[in-house]
């Protein structure tokens, strides 16, 4: 069941290829989400790491989780164009197997702590019902305006 397909991410989320890293959102509450990433060969990122036994980058396994931590956190900030959810650390990461070309994804984020615009939460993710990965990662809503580069 997809609550959100990839259009509707696209709205929310400013990322895109090759680092829009949720394909579509299959839960969604006011403090948990589980986004959806179908892992395929044609990734730019199994071109050189480790071409031979391709394994998906762990850092992009936890930027899966901060993206669909963006999901939950923007979809209902009601000027979101002119917000960005920055991701502002990653803690107790740890890496239990390979993800590989073939294998879906599934990104289970749930809030464990709102404070003004930072957001605190616990993130998995699984494949086949196997735990592959997990982190907290702590976020900030922030405005585009004040974090775009100096001219």
């Amino acid at each position: 069941m997809t609550i959100l397909d990839i259009d509707a991410i696209r709205e929310i989320l400013p990322h895109r290829y090759p680092f829009l890293l949720v394909d579509r959102i299959i839960e969604l509450e006011a403090e948990r989400i589980v986004g959806i990433k179908n892992v395929t060969f044609n990734e730019p990122f199994f071109i050189g790491h480790f071409p031979n036994f391709p394994v998906m980058p762990g850092v992009l396994i936890v930027e899966a989780m901060a993206q669909t931590a963006g999901v939950l956190i923007l979809r209902e900030v009601p000027d979101r164009a002119s917000r960005v959810v920055l991701l502002a650390s990653v803690e107790y990461a740890k890496f239990r197997r390979p993800v590989r070309p073939g294998d879906q994804l599934r990104m289970e984020l749930t809030i464990l702590k709102r404070k003004a615009s930072v957001i605190k939460g616990a993130g998995k993710a699984f494949v086949d019902g196997q735990l592959v990965a997990e982190a907290e990662v702590l976020c900030k809503l922030a405005d585009k305006a004040e974090n775009e580069p100096a001219a």
